[in-house]
């Protein structure tokens, strides 16, 4: 598809800490067109297998957006991961929220880069650079679960359930995490 995007323009509707609301105008061949949109930073996400456990480390945490879709899934599954808002390279970011939302302290040699991809793309549009580690009970360094007021808690789901796991549609999870287990098989499995 060939179109032309003229006059673009994005308004600031309100100032805020980690995501700011905007309203995007432009013109796509010739016609006026608007967007409401969010800018936010973009993310590391680290799909992290255990290999003493032969189990996968996710982390379990309230999200208020899906709670205000949905209550009855407020808390989602997800991989561990956090913004990129610091001047440190993606790996460092990575290695950093595996320290502090699970508790392992890992390598930098031993965390493998995925890919990226585009997330929220209706919405916010944000890049997510996805990555992987082997763990085990040797980098254990402290019992994980975040930062300053953040509520995490791991869990642990066996590799021989997580395909069940994937499709039980009772626990929100996020496509990131779905994709990277079928990296996993493609690629790691045994």
């Amino acid at each position: 598809m060939n179109t032309k995007i003229t006059n673009l323009k994005i308004e600031k509707l309100e100032d805020t800490k980690f995501v700011h609301p905007v309203k995007i105008t432009f013109e796509q061949d010739g016609v006026a067109k608007s967007w409401e949109a969010v800018k936010s930073f973009d993310s590391v996400a680290i799909l992290l297998y255990h290999e003493q456990k032969d189990a996968f480390l996710l982390v379990k945490q309230f999200r208020p957006p899906v709670y205000l879709n949905d209550k009855t899934k407020g808390f989602t599954f997800e991989l561990c991961a956090g913004i990129v808002d610091k001047n440190k390279s993606l790996i460092e970011i990575a290695k950093e929220e595996i320290d502090e939302e699970c508790g392992y302290d890992v390598p930098l040699e031993k965390i493998e880069k995925i890919t990226s991809f585009y997330t929220n793309v209706g919405v916010s549009g944000g890049q997510q650079n996805l990555f992987f580690a082997t763990i085990n009970e040797t980098m254990k360094i402290h019992s994980g679960g975040g930062i300053n007021d953040e509520q995490i808690e791991l869990i642990y789901i066996p590799f021989d359930d997580f395909k069940d796991f994937i499709y039980d549609e009772s626990k929100a999870k996020t496509p990131g995490l779905m994709f990277s287990y079928y990296w996993f098989l493609e690629n790691k499995s045994k």
